[in-house]
């Protein structure tokens, strides 16, 4: 039988939760993605699924991003929304595309640039393509509205807040009428922005990314939040209007890790 001594004792100790955070923060928060579901429908007649993917920051496809896509295509959503920092380089639109594929093409998509389209000089050109390709929209300062489940539906993207030329202004031109008006927006705090140049528009949702919730977080303290984050985190902003969703993400950046931030993807029903 082996005996411990107190300071054996307490060293194992020390190296088990060493361990453990290691493997957390380099793995479960990374790669078990937390999906989080929210009904914010006003009936029950023709609600519409939706999922929001956020800050992938693809470099190579791994077995995550399979799983997220065959989850998504046994879910079956009816819109896609892909809210920015796919890839951070011109190279990583060739595993985009691969992660793509695996999606259902009937399911209609609509994506937005983040800071690191920019920052990393990432081919718009190109990347609107392998959008396309995908049954995807890459919508810069744009919108589009169309019918589905007997509902017209209104879609804002917007340009990155911080790398690009965020023109909420010019995002809604020639906007039409809709029972439902959406806005896609990377980072969260260009909601204040968006809050005073709506005018008459009703907005029903903004769903923003860009945060990572933190990515490294310490009971609750987050230590740095990236430029364009403003007052906003993560999770429901629903203290005033436009009510908006800021996704934790799927990826990292900077640092390969998280921590006290788990990863996400989040589905709706609206």
């Amino acid at each position: 039988m082996i005996k411990f001594t107190r300071r054996k004792f307490i060293k194992t100790g020390v190296f088990a939760a060493i361990g453990l955070v290691l493997l957390d923060s380099l793995w479960f928060e990374k790669y078990v993605i937390d999906w989080n579901y929210f009904d914010i429908s006003k009936s029950e007649k023709d609600k519409l699924k939706i999922i929001q993917i956020s800050d992938l920051h693809l470099n190579q496809l791994r077995s995550v991003h399979k799983s997220i896509a065959r989850k998504i295509n046994a879910l079956q959503p009816d819109l896609i929304f892909i809210t920015g920092d796919s890839v951070d380089k011109t190279e990583k639109i060739k595993p985009l595309h691969a992660f793509l594929e695996l999606i259902d093409n009937s399911i209609k998509k609509y994506a937005i640039t983040g800071n690191w389209e920019y920052w990393g000089n990432v081919d718009l050109v190109e990347l609107e393509k392998v959008y396309y390709k995908n049954n995807c929209e890459l919508l810069i300062n744009d919108n589009r509205t169309f019918s589905i489940r007997n509902r017209e539906i209104a879609i804002i993207g917007i340009d990155d807040f911080v790398g690009g030329n965020a023109d909420f202004e010019e995002a809604i031109e020639g906007l039409k009428e809709a029972d439902t008006t959406i806005v896609l927006s990377h980072c969260p705090e260009h909601r204040d922005i968006i809050a005073k140049q709506k005018g008459n528009i009703l907005i029903d949702l903004v769903l923003s990314g860009h945060t990572h919730g933190g990515q490294i977080t310490f009971l609750g303290f987050v230590p740095f939040k990236p430029q364009g984050s403003g007052n906003y985190l993560k999770g429901w902003y629903t203290e005033s209007d436009p009510k908006m969703y800021v996704s934790k993400g799927i990826g990292t950046s900077m640092l390969p890790i998280r921590f006290g931030a788990r990863a996400e993807i989040v589905q709706m029903d609206i």
